[in-house]
């Protein structure tokens, strides 16, 4: 009774303000310290209405450590929403969840991001998310080059000076210096949130006053979180802004500032940085395989297959994908020996093909040691249709490799995925979306970036013919279920591949792959008209012509991630 009368009495204040840990809150019939200042009312209010008392204890809960056992020598101020007065504190030594913002414009920028997040994990800075990667022209002091941007979650139990400490650490070791305010440095990382406090000492403010007004801050920062709030730290951040993270981001420009006014959303690939978003890439297949589908054994001779190459690249093709296994359904498995011997000679002759200068080159393959073999001799993109699934190292290894990584929804393998529990769907695009971000979830956590992640549906693996149909008409709504967990991975690149596919000879009535092209067009058109960014096709001149037109049409309308 004197815990409810105390909570009662709380309600009616202004803020609810919790000192020490559960522990002592419980011994002393709720006496309250001062110090740390916690949830405005009309926050617990709602969550009241929802939850209950219930969520009042688990504030004590998850919120209140019962020890506090981190010592600083800052004289600081830590708060839950709203500054406190300034006291010598202890901060709990669990983990935090914190964001770090990135930001380079000196020598090789997309490297130095790679070394800062190496060192960052080397030294107790666990990461979990990343944002969407970002060229933007310098803000302040305008005569220097672009930088690159972005932000990362992770989780760290380093005190919020230690973490300061190792990121100026790690800053000074890539060779920044104090420079001009604003001036260009190799690496610059900033904590954006630490946890659920605002801190406010000597040498940090948490969150720093000035993120409300940069877009190249915001823009990451809002990539890292999902339209759904997850957890109270993520609905403490956006308490942090008094309209919101959301509500301030929007009132910037939101997604209609991507692709001007120095922002562009980029996709580092073969040493530039591709914005995929002012153009739709056209990706030609080129199956060295004796038992694809629709032109297994015709190009299983070097020669052919060079011809092919060729002719492709003639007819408007970006990229080209080369695969030596087969993945329709029922296809029997080779040997990673084999795949290699198929697959690196055509490799090695298309590089050295004039023309295949400023194209793309990707390989189809969910063998780890394929790809990496496959890159090391100068493929651009490893495509996996497995997204890291039939092989346990695919992942890792592509983390290290440092190349795009096209993700694909399947359940099962090629002899499975047409079976009948693989088939079972309540709502396709629903569920395509939530295992696609699973998939993008464990990548990530191997350390292969969001920035570097492409998405494919999986159009005919694991799929009924209105299931394919629902996808191709569906794309937004994938995007938008991804983003209910993160907006930067509901924005990365779309990859389509309905090319020649069964569910077109059904719904066409075209019993040969061959005469299911003005199907294939009709397709890719519903698809880039919907949001796809890439296309995967046999016949690349009649979808180039497809293409050419939907992006004309997008581009009288404006186009955005539709997230």
């Amino acid at each position: 009774m004197v815990i409810i009368a105390k909570l009662r009495m709380m309600l009616d204040s202004t803020h609810f303000v919790l000192e020490g840990g559960l522990d002592q809150i419980m011994m002393s019939n709720a006496q309250l310290l001062s110090g740390i200042n916690l949830f405005p009312l009309h926050y617990l209010i709602q969550r009241l209405v929802v939850e209950g008392l219930g969520f009042i204890m688990s504030i004590f809960k998850q919120l209140l450590p019962s020890r506090l056992a981190y010592r600083t020598s800052y004289r600081a101020s830590f708060s839950f929403f709203h500054s406190s007065s300034d006291t010598s504190i202890q901060v709990h030594s669990q983990e935090q969840e914190v964001v770090i913002a990135l930001g380079s414009n000196v020598g090789d920028r997309l490297n130095n991001f790679n070394e800062a997040l190496t060192q960052m994990k080397r030294s107790g800075i666990e990461i979990t998310r990343h944002a969407c990667l970002y060229e933007t022209e310098p803000a302040y002091v305008t005569d220097q080059p672009l930088f690159l941007n972005s932000a990362i979650r992770a989780v760290t139990k380093l005190g919020p000076h230690e973490l300061l400490s190792v990121l100026k650490k790690i800053e000074k070791e890539m060779g920044r210096t104090k420079g001009v305010r604003y001036g260009p440095r190799p690496i610059d990382l900033d904590i954006l949130f630490y946890g659920k406090y605002r801190i406010n000492s000597e040498i940090l403010t948490v969150p720093h006053e000035r993120i409300w007004e940069r877009p190249f801050v915001m823009a990451p920062l809002v990539d890292l979180l999902g339209s759904d709030v997850d957890a109270d730290t993520v609905l403490c951040w956006h308490s942090f802004s008094k309209k919101g993270l959301f509500a301030s981001w929007q009132e910037l420009g939101g997604e209609s500032l991507i692709g001007k006014d120095g922002l562009r959303r980029v996709l580092p690939v073969d040493n530039r940085l591709w914005d995929w978003s002012k153009k739709t890439s056209v990706m030609g297949i080129l199956n060295l395989t004796p038992d694809s589908f629709s032109d297994g054994g015709k190009f299983d001779s070097v020669g052919s297959a060079i011809s092919q190459v060729r002719k492709m690249i003639s007819e408007g093709a970006d990229i080209i994908d080369l695969g030596a296994q087969s993945t329709r359904p029922m296809a029997s498995r080779i040997s990673v020996q084999e795949e290699l011997d198929r697959l690196i000679p055509v490799l090695e002759k298309t590089l050295e093909l004039p023309e295949i200068e400023g194209k793309l080159l990707s390989v189809d393959t969910f063998y780890s040691e394929v790809a990496s073999e496959a890159v090391s001799k100068g493929a651009h993109i490893v495509n996996d249709v497995s997204g890291g699934q039939l092989d346990s190292e695919m992942l890792r290894v592509v983390a290290g490799l440092n190349v795009p990584y096209i993700a694909m929804h399947m359940r099962g393998n090629p002899s499975t995925m047409q079976n009948s529990e693989n088939l079972k769907y309540d709502d396709v695009c629903k569920e395509v979306g939530d295992e696609l971000y699973e998939c993008v979830r464990r990548a990530e956590l191997c350390g292969v970036p969001a920035w570097r992640m492409v998405l494919d549906p999986g159009i005919g693996f694991s799929k009924k013919t209105e299931d394919n149909l629902a996808i191709l008409m569906g794309l937004k709504r994938i995007r938008s279920e991804i983003g209910r967990k993160s907006l930067g991975v509901a924005c990365a690149p779309v990859l389509i591949g309905p090319s020649r596919k069964r569910f077109l000879g059904e719904v066409c009535d075209r019993g040969s792959a061959v005469e299911r092209d003005p199907g294939t067009v009709a397709a890719v058109t519903s698809g880039v008209l919907g949001g796809a960014n890439i296309v995967r096709v046999h016949n690349v001149r009649d979808n180039v012509d497809a293409v050419k037109l939907c992006d004309s049409m997008l581009d009288q309308v404006g186009r955005s991630c539709t997230r």
